[in-house]
């Protein structure tokens, strides 16, 4: 991700509560950095649900890539958000790109981002699927 892509809060439309578990914490107290990829499935579950409005029956995802950028911890009483928008449509992938901030007087302050390569797949025939046009424009523009 670009400095640019990092710090362009405004340039995502979707937002999403994180709740932070005591499970989530390590032993230095704070979250866990594999927790951080949870973080962003509950973000794109939403997102998928909420906007895309995504046909599972039709159609799955499975996760190619995960990138994940950890810039500042998060503790366990964090008040935590996600920000989580589709940033490339090739014909059967996608590049979701995600931003966790937590809220410090007041305001946001980035605390990591990362980015998952998606792709469209067909369980049935095993094969990676071209996405459908109806996917494709609710994507574009969020």
């Amino acid at each position: 991700m670009t400095n640019r892509q990092l710090n362009a809060i405004e340039d995502f439309k979707y937002r999403v509560k994180i709740p932070i578990r005591f499970a989530d914490i390590d032993a230095f107290g704070h979250v866990n950095n594999a927790i951080y990829l949870t973080y962003f499935e509950i973000a794109r579950s939403s997102y998928w649900d909420e906007i895309i409005e995504w046909n599972w029956d039709e159609l799955g995802i499975i996760i190619r890539r995960s990138l994940v950028d950890y810039l500042k911890p998060i503790h366990l009483n964090d008040e935590i958000y996600a920000y989580v928008k589709t940033s490339r449509i090739g014909n059967s992938s996608f590049d979701l790109d995600y931003i966790l901030v937590k809220i410090i007087d007041g305001r946001e302050e980035i605390c990591t981002s990362g980015q998952t390569m998606c792709v469209t797949f067909d369980y049935k025939s095993k094969l990676s699927v071209p996405i459908s046009e109806k996917q494709r424009n609710k994507m574009i523009g969020n």
